[in-house]
């Protein structure tokens, strides 16, 4: 039997039409930029630098254990995967202290646990995460050789696996043996230490034992840069052409949160290499502060990024392809493309490539790509044409 609708319901059913036709239009409400809307308590005192916002600063203004409130300790003596020779102590102030608002990590020479050496390595794990941050650590490395102090990240998530699947960045590394001379290095699962492909840059500074200098890392999608006392002496990007047979993620993991670590080693494979000097103990490194900032970019974001440009297929299989496509331009920054292939999401990346798997040998796919900023504004989907081999 055919049902007919009653006035009233027709009524309530054309508003409920109406409100559906409004909610599809775009949002135009977006609240005005704070440039100082991330800004945490702590830091309030702090100015930004340019568009960087402070989030977590550690200034060491009161003498005692450092603050539980922003580190943690990694303790143990078991090499530490580098044959180091010292134990990591927990809460323990003659490893770690802060006095005169200055925080020292002190590498004693003392039997613990089995080890020869005692020290601190400390860590702003789960109290300081972060994705894209400048970090900014004043700070004096101790002298002897066998000292190996380092300012320097790890995942809090590790991701895509364990070391160095999931990355490594190391803004200030510092061997004894070689006085004078600061080093930078970036590690993941295709460019590390283990394989001898590990990329890094170092620079001289004559006093670093002396006097205290600014070690600094800015770290934005797609890239790294390190500095000392404002200089910049490394540089770290992703280079498509260079990892055609190579996975995104373990040619550049850092698309995911990390944490800074803070230590003084003993020996170890690098720091160690020319020996241990026993009478170089106690030695010490001391910092000054540690601060740490971030850009608001979905804030920031008033425009959609570009259109990819000049996507080429770079390898081909009877089951997958390899894209490569000239970087989106955007006012703050391109947060991850999105990949379609016959306008199926199949996946996302930070990267201006993508290796697309699971397809069938000798057929055509038209594989679309969208560039996506931080706040979810879009470019229009630019496609391309690609082929499986048989």
């Amino acid at each position: 039997m055919k049902k007919l609708l009653s006035l009233p319901m027709l009524f309530i059913l054309m508003l409920t039409l109406a409100a559906c036709e409004e909610n599809d239009e775009p949002n135009d409400t977006k609240e005005p930029y704070d440039d100082r809307g991330i800004v945490s308590e702590d830091c309030e005192s702090m100015q930004n630098i340019d568009d960087w916002q402070p989030v977590w600063c550690s200034e060491f203004d009161e003498d005692g254990l450092p603050s539980n409130d922003y580190w943690g300790y990694d303790v143990g003596g078991d090499g530490w995967g580098n044959n180091e020779l010292q134990y990591y102590t927990e809460h323990d102030l003659d490893n770690a202290y802060v006095e005169d608002g200055i925080l020292n990590i002190e590498a004693l020479r003392e039997d613990h646990e089995g080890n020869d050496y005692t020290s601190a390595r400390l860590v702003s794990k789960f109290r300081g995460d972060w994705e894209y941050a400048r970090i900014q650590v004043r700070a004096k490395v101790p002298s002897g050789r066998g000292t190996w102090p380092a300012i320097w990240m790890l995942p809090s998530e590790w991701r895509y696996g364990d070391w160095p699947h999931s990355g490594e960045i190391d803004i200030m590394e510092y061997v004894g043996y070689d006085p004078g001379v600061v080093h930078g290095t970036i590690h993941t699962g295709a460019y590390n230490h283990g394989l001898g492909t590990q990329i890094g840059f170092s620079k001289s500074v004559p006093d670093a034992e002396e006097a205290f200098h600014l070690y600094e890392m800015i770290w934005e999608p797609g890239r790294i840069v390190l500095m000392i006392d404002g200089e910049e002496f490394a540089y770290f990007g992703f280079n498509p052409d260079a990892n055609i047979g190579i996975e995104n993620s373990e040619a550049w993991p850092f698309d995911q949160p990390f944490h800074l670590i803070l230590n003084v080693a003993v020996g170890g494979n690098w720091g160690g290499a020319q020996g241990v000097d026993p009478d170089a103990f106690p030695t010490k490194m001391e910092v000054d502060y540690v601060r740490v900032y971030q850009k608001d970019y979905e804030g920031m974001s008033e425009e959609a990024p570009t259109d990819p440009t000049e996507i080429e297929m770079a390898q081909s299989t009877s089951q997958s392809v390899r894209l490569h496509w000239d970087k989106s331009t955007h006012d703050v920054a391109v947060h991850e493309y999105d990949i379609f292939v016959d306008n199926a999401l199949v996946g996302s990346t930070t990267l201006n490539a993508f290796n697309i798997e699971g397809l069938e040998p000798g057929t055509s796919y038209e594989v679309g790509i969208v560039a996506r900023d931080f706040a979810n504004n879009k470019s229009d989907m630019v496609t391309h044409t690609v082929q499986t081999s048989n």
